[in-house]
């Protein structure tokens, strides 16, 4: 990899005031970089070089002349395709949606934009985004960095591909029931969920968030103080914060942490996946942490009502669209679908009040303890092939058991690497904190990242 894509949003900057480095100098290197390695992990749609290095350029005259626009001035950004961009189409991952350019920015795109970051690229999803997989009915199949056979999870799955195939530091994924973490835990990047509503999305949903997808702690805490700027848009945007993002100052001694290991439902975790955790958690009791043993806040009557609920939902979404359309769907997201027919209005409202019941969970786990660390994904990996960890559609959500209830209890969590397998893939640690204290999950995941020295090595293209 070249050194340059080595550096840190911090670095860049500081480099760009110093007049060392260029913007434009910087994106030729990323440049370079997508043509070497997006042929093999299809993780961009809509790449438009031109547009990037005219747009590089612009900042690098504003960084001459002293006039830049914000904090992310120059850094190349992509943004997962469900994210809208002005006159672009937003089709939604799936052949079935009709192409139409979106009439204005979302807030994410929006603020980016403000603040002069350079939007080069969409990042492919599934259908809908409704998979943890890199397979789509419309978009190429986006494949893992570390191992091409492999899936980098998902739904943010081009997201996660490009940020660990090096295409720049900053990703920007969305997440209803791990979409960032999940693919980030895969993929050996850091994925932060924040709070509900400290990044505003449009359109918003229950448990539905946005958050950054980086290689490092440091880039995702900078980018938070642009993409945390409140968008009336979105009905549970927070209001304004004066957070310093990048205060990781913290003592975790006496700080106490829940160790959850069963998810209570779902797939069964690797273990593999349970001794890397187990071996972060002894990370935390050497720096003076109380690691206590914890259970699961999932049940099955829980995930089985938001699978009810989704389902019904998504019936509803897409039951008028004509037959013909409706037959490009992926039929592995089409076929869960209709199992939405047979579920009553009734068992629909059931189904959702069971997202209340995952929230009176979380809060009454954290009436116990401060933090609570987990593994993100209950596996090592999967075929990139495969439409989920089960590829069963009547098993959809079998790997979203320790991820899901922190969105409806609208809580922060994080992805960080805490190892890899023998077979050379990445395994995720999930750190959890209070409810609108994103400032934890970043202090508690940086603290982490300098313990065990973060990712140090990163996949590299196969030789040509």
């Amino acid at each position: 990899m070249n050194d340059l894509l080595k550096l840190t949003i911090r670095e860049l900057l500081a480099l760009y005031s110093a007049r060392k480095l260029s913007p434009s100098e910087y994106w030729l290197a990323v440049e370079d970089r997508v043509a070497a390695f997006e042929p093999h992990v299809q993780a961009l749609y809509l790449y438009d070089p031109e547009s990037a290095r005219s747009q590089a350029a612009a900042s690098t005259d504003r960084w001459m002349k002293g006039e830049t626009l914000g904090l992310l001035d120059g850094i190349p950004v992509t943004l997962k395709e469900l994210i809208a961009t002005k006159g672009q189409p937003v089709p939604l991952g799936t052949a079935a949606v009709q192409l139409v350019p979106a009439a204005e920015d979302a807030p994410i795109a929006a603020r980016l934009r403000e603040d002069g970051a350079v939007i080069f690229t969409k990042t492919t999803c599934p259908d809908y985004g409704m998979l943890s997989s890199g397979l789509s009915s419309f978009h190429q199949l986006s494949r893992n960095p570390w191992d091409l056979t492999q899936n980098p999870g998902g739904s943010s799955a081009g997201a996660s591909a490009a940020g660990a195939a090096g295409f720049g530091p900053l990703h920007i994924g969305t997440d209803i029931g791990g979409s960032v973490r999940l693919p980030a835990g895969w993929t050996g990047l850091f994925g932060f969920k924040p709070s509900q509503g400290r990044i505003p999305v449009d359109p918003y949903y229950v448990g539905r968030c946005a958050g950054p997808m980086t290689r490092t702690v440091e880039d995702a805490a900078y980018s938070m103080a642009t993409l945390s700027r409140p968008d009336w848009r979105d009905g549970t945007s927070l209001p304004p914060n004066d957070f310093d993002w990048l205060d990781f100052d913290i003592d975790v001694k006496g700080l106490k942490i829940g160790l959850m290991l069963d998810a209570g439902i779902g797939l069964a975790v690797d273990e593999e996946v349970r001794n890397a955790v187990v071996a972060a958690a002894k990370r935390f009791e050497e720096a003076g942490a109380i690691v206590v043993p914890v259970e699961p806040v999932m049940t099955r009557v829980m995930l089985d009502g938001l699978d009810n609920f989704w389902r019904s939902r998504f019936w509803g979404d897409i039951e008028t669209m004509p037959q013909e359309r409706r037959a490009l769907i992926l039929p592995y997201i089409y076929q869960w679908a209709e199992g939405g027919t047979s579920i009553s209005g009734v068992e629909a409202v059931r189904g959702f009040n069971q997202t209340i019941e995952m929230r009176k969970a979380c809060g009454r786990l954290f009436t116990a303890v401060d933090a609570v660390i987990s593994p993100t994904n209950p596996i090592v990996s999967y075929p990139a092939e495969w439409a989920s960890p089960t590829n069963d559609p009547a098993l959809p959500f079998e790997h979203i058991g320790f991820t899901v209830p922190w969105n409806m209890s609208e809580q922060p969590a994080s992805s960080i690497n805490c190892g890899f397998s023998k077979s050379g893939m990445p395994i995720g640690l999930q750190i959890v904190g209070p409810r609108y204290d994103d400032l934890m999950v970043l202090k508690l995941s940086r603290a982490f990242e300098q313990w065990t020295g973060g990712v140090t090595a990163w996949p590299e293209p196969p030789a040509a």
